[in-house]
């Protein structure tokens, strides 16, 4: 598969789960706080080069590849790069249509626990203050209500490139490791 292949697999799979969390939000009503963002600015969150690799392809058709590669590398910052928190919205990611697979899930996804029973991940700010809907939709994911589970969409990454979908690195190394990965497929082809 080639890389612009892989990148419009991924592109899939996220636009099947964009549709999947938009009808669990229209029945659950469960959503985020207007503004608030407050699960992006954890330092340990880690993700896949390949759920990244729309984004480093993005970079490289728009001539932003090299200076986005020159930032990451010159950055400690532990807390994502595509972060804006000046940004006004529901969300505080820059780039929204590229954010990567966790950053799609977190909040409306289950997971799936040693006792086979699907558990709702979602931010303490949901469970409080929306409570009752988060009660309500705890208990139809429990009785099987539809929802994406987390490790059904890892896994269709890792069918798409087992490579780049196997290591879980810090945010902003793994968008490195995308771009890196863009870039190195040019190199060969310019």
């Amino acid at each position: 598969m080639s890389l612009i292949e892989k990148v419009r697999a991924v592109e899939e799979v996220f636009q099947g789960l964009d549709n999947a969390i938009s009808a669990f939000q229209s029945w659950s009503t469960l959503h985020c706080k207007t503004g608030c963002g407050k699960c992006c600015f954890k330092p340990d969150i880690e993700a896949t080069a390949l759920e990244f690799l729309p984004f480093a392809h993005y970079l490289y058709e728009h001539d932003e590849a090299y200076a986005w590669l020159d930032k990451l590398q010159a950055s400690d910052q532990e807390i994502c790069h595509i972060l804006n928190p000046s940004q006004h919205g529901v969300g505080l990611c820059s780039e929204y249509t590229h954010r990567g697979l966790i950053c799609r899930l977190f909040g409306y996804s289950a997971r799936v626990n040693k006792y086979g029973t699907r558990e709702l991940v979602t931010c303490q700010i949901i469970k409080t203050e929306q409570q009752t809907a988060y009660e309500q939709t705890q208990q139809q994911v429990a009785g099987g209500a539809a929802l994406p589970v987390m490790n059904q969409y890892y896994m269709q990454l890792h069918a798409i490139d087992p490579e780049l979908a196997r290591n879980f690195y810090p945010v902003n190394q793994a968008i490195r490791k995308a771009i890196e990965t863009v870039l190195h497929y040019y190199a060969y082809r310019n």
